[in-house]
């Protein structure tokens, strides 16, 4: 079939349930050509170059056609994920200095307790029942409440912030035959509302700090000076949309794939200690983020002896990396112990996803604990329905009855 149409056919629901062979496709060519004139790339080494390749920018702006100003409909401006060095290196640091290593190290493994309470909760609320969403009961509410308690978000705000996140998530799956317009607008509405109310939030931190994020983004002052206000906003609510999308997909992938395996399964509820390395293989065999639609080369750049023009869409398709045989070995079996896994499941150079530490260990904990209460559980539906998107790829709902 011809590689100029590849990426329709990636993105046509009708593969989402298994892009795989598609992806197969596409390594064969290395490097396609599309009918628009963007170019997708496939295998794992010419992937992991160019995410390390400073000529390759994140910022739309720098197409041929670029997207405006860069300001979306709510107002905002980007966050730095869709910025270049050295802006998004000044933005990444400041965050960074408040949550991770090396200025606050300890701030994701303090919230192992108050991820396995919140994880224990929802497990305890499908007690009784004979058949289980893991996605509308379990995998979506998670995250949304994990990154709530870590910006430092009042508790009684909280079913605030699912309403919002609702809205976002509609924006960006929407329903078969319907006009996303509506969708989209509510979904920027929901952004900007979450935006103000986090930053009137910080102002308040400002003055009176209780050792949560905001708190550190709102008074924090590291060698690359602090945020704004506005710089608050996006990066708050970038931690929000991007660790609650990923991390929802991650959790549901993983049982899927787990109950797809029931000897890797049970291999897993025997021994614990194994889920560490499960997660990792998760992230490479069933990624929650397929593919980075929006780099452009800021000069031409070869690839496989391919020339790539300066200024036009270049699309890296992770989950096909993530399946190149010319890297790991037997690529489609899921082997939860593997050994040299380095996957791209979060990406890789200086976009490498912000929240990795802590969506490992969200994962780890939800699929331990859950796999210990689910007992042996039965699929009701496999394939079950898959969300719209192709870029952020996971089941819509996942259907099981507990064992």
């Amino acid at each position: 079939m011809a590689a100029d149409t590849l990426f329709q056919r990636i993105t046509d629901y009708a593969h989402r349930a298994d892009p795989y062979p598609l992806y197969a496709e596409l390594r064969e060519s290395r490097v396609a050509r599309q009918e628009d004139g963007s170019y997708l790339v496939g295998t794992y080494h010419e992937i992991a170059a160019l995410l390390h390749d400073p000529r390759v920018s994140s910022d739309r702006r720098n197409r041929t056609a670029p997207d405006e100003t860069g300001i979306g409909e709510e107002g905002l401006p980007p966050a730095f994920i869709g910025l270049d060095d050295p802006e998004h290196h000044r933005l990444r640091s400041l965050a960074m200095w408040s949550f991770g290593p090396p200025h606050t190290p300890g701030r994701i493994d303090a919230m192992h307790g108050e991820i396995t309470r919140i994880v224990k909760d929802l497990i305890g609320g499908l007690a009784g029942k004979e058949r289980i969403d893991i996605v509308d009961d379990f995998a979506y509410p998670l995250p949304v409440t994990v990154i709530c308690r870590l910006l430092g978000v009042p508790i009684e705000d909280e079913p605030q912030f699912r309403q919002w996140s609702d809205a976002i998530v509609a924006g960006i799956d929407p329903s078969p035959g319907e006009d996303p317009a509506e969708r989209q607008r509510a979904a920027a509405e929901a952004r900007k509302t979450m935006a103000l109310y986090l930053g009137e939030l910080a102002g308040k931190r400002r003055d009176h700090p209780s050792g949560d994020m905001l708190s550190a983004f709102a008074t924090g002052h590291g060698t690359d000076g602090q945020f704004t206000q506005l710089e608050i906003m996006t990066t708050s609510v970038l931690l929000l949309i991007a660790g609650h999308e990923t991390t929802v997909n991650l959790i549901t992938n993983g049982i899927l794939t787990l109950l797809r395996h029931p000897d890797q399964l049970a291999r897993l509820r025997s021994d614990p200690t194994l889920m560490p390395l499960a997660v990792e293989e998760l992230l490479r065999y069933e990624p929650p983020v397929q593919m980075l639609p929006q780099r452009t080369p800021l000069a031409d750049i070869e690839i496989s002896g391919l020339t790539i023009p300066k200024g036009v869409p270049l699309i890296l398709m992770l989950a096909s990396g993530n399946r190149d045989p010319e890297r790991f070995r037997d690529p489609d079996r899921f082997d939860p112990a593997r050994e040299d896994n380095q996957h791209l499941g979060f990406g890789s150079g200086i976009h490498s996803c912000f929240g990795a530490p802590l969506a490992r260990l969200e994962a780890q904990i939800a699929l331990n604990e859950l796999i210990q209460h689910l007992g042996s559980p039965r699929l009701v539906e496999d394939p079950p329905p898959y969300r719209r998107s192709p870029v952020l790829r996971g089941p819509r709902h996942l259907l099981v009855e507990p064992g």
